[in-house]
C-alpha cells in the first residue's frame, strides 16, 4: 500500500504468527512495535529537505544516530537520510577535487534522501518489522498512525527486544521443564 511517497509495511499478511511471543493463559500475546516505542520512547530526530548535507551529518552526529526522517508541512514523511545515502554520495566524490567535495556539504537533504520510504504502524508485530527490515535491506523503520509520525525503530531496537523475549521464553521452558522433573 502506497500513500505520499510512504510505503507501508503493513498490515501483516493473515495468519503470520511471530516467533518473538510469550504464552499467557494459553493464547500467544504478540510483541508489538507499540511495545518498543512505549520503552524507548516516541522521541524521532527529524529535517525538512531543504536543510544541507553538512547539517545532516551535523544532526546525525551529535544524536549519535543513524538516519533523520525527513519531513515536510505539517510534519509529513516526504524521506529519510541515513549515513549510509551520505556515504554512498560521499563515495561518487572520492577522487574529485576539494570543491567537488565541498559541493557535496552543500547540497540539499532532498538530493540524497530515499524518497520511497517503508513505514510501519504501530500494531505490526515484532517479527514481521524483522522481516520487512530484513528483506528491504534498511536500518531503520519510521511508525506512522493516522498519517503521523509517532516513533522509529532501528534493526538494533528490533532485535534487542526479539532477544529479551527469546530469553524470557527460554527461561520459562526450563522452569518448566524443571518442575516436571521434580519427584512427586
Amino acid at each position: 500500500m502506497e500513500r505520499e511517497g510512504a510505503i507501508y509495511a503493513s498490515p501483516a499478511p493473515a495468519g503470520v504468527v511471530a516467533a518473538g511471543f510469550a504464552r499467557a493463559s494459553g493464547r500467544e500475546i504478540t510483541m508489538r512495535l507499540r511495545d518498543i516505542l512505549a520503552e524507548k520512547g516516541t522521541d524521532v530526530f527529524t529535517i525538512s529537505g531543504e536543510r544541507t548535507v553538512h547539517e545532516a551529518v551535523r544532526e546525525l552526529n551529535r544524536h549519535r544516530i543513524g538516519a533523520l526522517v525527513v519531513t515536510g508541512a505539517g510534519g509529513r514523511v516526504e524521506g529519510i537520510v541515513s549515513e549510509r545515502d551520505v556515504l554512498h554520495a560521499a563515495a561518487g566524490t572520492w577522487d574529485d577535487t576539494g570543491e567537488a567535495r565541498e559541493r557535496l556539504r552543500d547540497r540539499r537533504v532532498s538530493e540524497l534522501m530515499t524518497t520511497e520510504v517503508i513505514v510501519a504502524t504501530p500494531d505490526d508485530d515484532l517479527d514481521y518489522a524483522m522481516g520487512i527490515m530484513t528483506q528491504n535491506r534498511i536500518r531503520h523503520l519510521p511508525v506512522v498512525a493516522d498519517g503521523r509520525l509517532v516513533g522509529i525503530v532501528s534493526i538494533g531496537d528490533v532485535v534487542r527486544t526479539h532477544l529479551r523475549q527469546s530469553a524470557y521464553e527460554n527461561k520459562m521452558m526450563r522452569d518448566y521443564i524443571q518442575q516436571g522433573a521434580v519427584a512427586p
